[in-house]
């Protein structure tokens, strides 16, 4: 373990210890490709004791290589100057910086990049939808001298290293790839011929800076990805090409996004084994990339000489301290990401800035203690009350948080219970961690009535109590002896079977309707609009909805109310028509949570002010509730 903290040659740099942090979209920058200042806190809180290299967010060669609107640019008048300002950051720090330079091809956006996605054939993207149309030799030509362009704005920008995206599906992928390159020209003949020109012209714009290659170490796609022999061609390119090391991530942007972004529910073994393929192919130093935030899994990786170099990107986002408390052996300290995707993938698709589950202060203004030390009760101790005791203690105040149940954590200790979330668990560890670590005091087993208040007489209430189940009306709901989501995810009562009827195909829902299926029941899971799953996170939704339509055991019913349940069994209207089914033997309510009721009047008269958070306020996500216990810290 002690390797990975000390100094190793890569290319013609020293590098401060075997960790790189690799490209990740952010969508912190501007239409128009303005680096912020949020870019630079960002990536000054990355550096500081953290990682030997620290790669950039992509970069685009050409306007038609854009994936996001607010990608930073590289081709622009003002690139060199803005991106300029992150590589002094980096600088500062004293880690190196790196740019990635990527074309996305057929998977483009054309919100971000002004046109229709270009790529060697005309293929259509499953991720956007939408069919490339064919470069023609010109246009090829453009985005080859777009590559030479970048490389010489490198140089100007001061960076220490370029790395060349070759993989995840994306352009250099696209013309490598057999079942995607059918051209008849040269492109077409010889498929290496565009990843060898791409390298040539970033080694002439940028003659003296070491160069990386990333790539997938499998596409995970047998029908759309780059086959085993075209990838060994490459990773032969490479090393005549004086490539310094091989940065290997998994999938494909268009054909297996879960695996791109290493989705939590997803085996390790594939990773591996395609690890160890690269390993025999190839004499470069290997970087390996996905889901390594955990040392036991770099302690093995780096035994079984499958990688030389470690890159942490979520994990870090996560807690950026992470390699300076793994290097003084404090694990517990440690924000673990639980690669649930919520904060990061599933905000920066939907056009929001880059953010995390359990670490609201990635990107923001450094925290400053208070001038105004106050007496704060908070009451409730789920991700809201947590968050706000925790930031609040840290900004100065005097903090009592009073939870009702003898753990915190509130729907936080169910949500990691869902299957493929179990890694969620380590942050709510986290937090658990911090807030008594740091509080003035958390007493358990008690609610936050007038006599607490009296005791206790805070100059804030900070009302954290959470949400409850929805009770829908249906007739004959109260024959059945339903159980809510909690009481299910709690454990705290049993079902029975064969046949379950869960009523709300929501997150909570869908992800109940999978747990039961894998346990062999017989399941039917209602919800009176569709999509199922709404609020999931895309992904994750992806995931849940392939495993469970290999199960003939579980029915989703999309459009479908419950109406009464009757001694013969469950009446329910589909899309306008009446249908019944056979009897349930336990019926488990889904069908969303209402906020808990507020602070009573007594305790509104005995305290001078009142804030109101999370799911007590209005009932959303753990991302939610913990980035609202902070921005309330922040207030104070």
């Amino acid at each position: 373990m002690k390797e990975l903290f000390t100094e190793m040659t890569l290319g013609n740099l020293t590098l401060e210890n075997r960790f790189v942090f690799p490209p990740i979209k952010t969508a912190y920058g501007t239409p128009k490709g303005k680096v912020t200042d949020r870019h630079l806190r960002y990536y000054r809180q990355i550096a500081h004791n953290g990682p030997a290299v620290v790669i950039l967010e992509p970069v685009a060669a050409t306007e038609s290589g854009k994936e996001h609107p607010k990608q930073l640019c590289v081709h622009r008048q003002d690139s060199v100057s803005e991106l300029k300002k992150i590589v002094d950051v980096i600088h500062k720090e004293n880690r190196l910086a790196c740019l990635h330079l990527n074309h996305a091809g057929a998977a483009a956006n054309p919100k971000a990049s002004g046109g229709p996605p270009k790529a060697p054939s005309a293929v259509t993207c499953p991720t956007t939808a939408l069919t490339a149309e064919v470069l023609t030799e010109d246009e090829i030509e453009a985005i080859i001298d777009g590559y030479r362009a970048a490389a010489e704005n490198a140089v100007a920008a001061n960076f220490d290293m370029i790395e060349i995206q070759g993989g995840h599906g994306y352009l250099v992928s696209q013309f490598l790839n057999e079942k995607i390159n059918q051209r008849d020209d040269r492109y077409g003949k010889n498929h290496l011929l565009f990843a060898e020109r791409v390298m040539s012209a970033v080694k002439e714009g940028a003659p003296g800076i070491s160069c990386m290659l990333r790539i997938s170490g499998s596409e995970m796609s047998p029908e759309f990805g780059v086959g085993q022999a075209d990838l060994a061609q490459l990773l032969g390119l490479a090393e005549a090409s004086g490539v310094c090391a091989v940065h290997v991530g998994m999938g494909s942007a268009c054909f297996s996004p879960p695996w791109y972004f290493h989705h939590a529910s997803l085996p390790e073994k594939p990773q591996m084994d395609a690890l160890a393929w690269v390993r025999e192919h190839t004499r470069l130093p290997l970087i390996v990339a996905g889901r390594m935030g955990r040392i036991e899994k770099i302690t093995r990786v780096l035994e079984e000489n499958r990688a030389d170099l470690v890159a942490l990107g979520r994990p870090l986002i996560s807690d950026p301290a992470l390699i300076e408390k793994w290097e003084r052996q404090a694990f517990e300290e440690v924000g673990y990401c639980g690669y649930c995707l919520q904060g990061c993938l599933h905000r920066v698709k939907n056009g929001e800035p880059i953010g995390c589950n359990i670490n609201p202060e990635i990107g923001e203004v450094e925290m400053e203690k208070t001038a105004r030390p106050l007496r704060v009760l908070v009451a409730g101790g789920g991700p809201a009350g947590m968050s706000a005791a925790l930031y609040l203690t840290r900004r100065g105040h005097r903090v009592t948080l009073v939870e009702k149940e003898e753990r915190l954590g509130g729907q936080f200790n169910l949500a990691w219970q869902a299957p493929g979330k179990q890694t969620m668990q380590d942050g709510l560890d986290y937090l658990d961690y911090c807030v008594k670590g740091n509080c003035d005091s958390v007493l358990f087993g008690r609610a936050v009535d007038a006599a607490a208040v009296k005791e206790i007489a805070p100059d804030l209430l900070v009302w954290a109590v959470g949400a409850r189940q929805n009770i829908p009306q249906i007739d004959g709901l109260d024959t059945q002896t339903p159980l809510t989501s909690i009481d299910y995810f709690s454990g705290e009562r049993s079902v029975s079977g064969p046949r379950i009827l869960v009523i709300g195909a929501g997150r909570a829902g869908l992800e109940i309707a999978e747990k039961l299926g894998a346990e062999g029941f017989e399941v039917a899971a209602t919800k009176r609009t569709d999509p199922v799953g709404s609020m999931m996170e895309m992904i994750t939704r992806k995931l849940t909805l392939m495993r469970i339509e290999g199960m003939s055991n579980v029915t989703l019913m999309p459009h479908t109310t419950v109406k009464a349940f009757t001694a013969d069994g469950v009446e329910v209207e589909q899309d306008g028509k009446k249908i019944y089914l056979s009897p349930f033997q336990t019926v488990i309510l889904a069908s969303g949570m209402v906020s808990e009721a507020g602070p009573g009047t007594e305790i509104v008269a005995a305290v001078p002010a009142i804030e109101k958070i999370g799911d007590a306020a209005t009932v959303m996500d753990i991302y939610t509730a913990v980035h609202a216990g902070y921005e309330l810290a922040m207030r104070y």
